[in-house]
């Protein structure tokens, strides 16, 4: 049988920003479990204005799914450039840059090992993550997020 964190729960781009942005409030996930399932929630009072009785409704619907999500991370099914900005400033705290230009769209953000690993456990199938790694785990580099491509494929995120 799979490890959960071999099979990750898939939530939608949305879901995962609530899930996120909830869990930058809570002490723990024992707590955070326990808010949502009675629904003693926050209001959420950033420029997302996120609705935290949705993680009520998922818990509803699949508790052990939900707690996996919570314990043991997730995938995010479908990312997009905007999406994956707002993941980063969620999580890290930390603006990424969006490059719009058609045919070269991509986010720029400056992690440190830790947050590149992170990153790339989410990221939706689709995605290449170009950029070195930082030399030391305190250290940061640029990595840049940007739709795979055939000439891009080797550096892939895959799930």
């Amino acid at each position: 049988m799979p490890t959960p964190e071999a099979t990750p729960v898939k939530l939608s781009q949305w879901d995962a920003l609530i899930l996120e942005s909830l869990k930058s409030q809570e002490s723990s996930a024992d707590e955070l479990l326990r808010r949502v399932q009675v629904g003693q929630l926050p209001v959420d009072e950033s420029k997302f204005q996120f609705d935290y009785t949705r993680l009520t409704e998922l818990a509803s619907e699949d508790l052990a799914v939900f707690e996996q999500a919570v314990r043991h991370g997730y995938q995010i099914k479908y990312n997009t450039l905007r999406g994956i900005a707002s993941w980063i400033l969620v999580v890290f705290g930390q603006e990424a840059e969006l490059q719009l230009e058609p045919g070269h769209e991509a986010v720029v953000a400056t992690l440190t090992a830790e947050q590149h690993q992170r990153l790339t456990a989410v990221l939706s199938y689709g995605w290449a993550v170009r950029g070195e790694r930082a030399a030391t785990p305190e250290a940061s580099s640029t990595y840049v997020i940007e739709p795979l491509t055939r000439s891009n494929s080797v550096n892939s995120v895959m799930p």
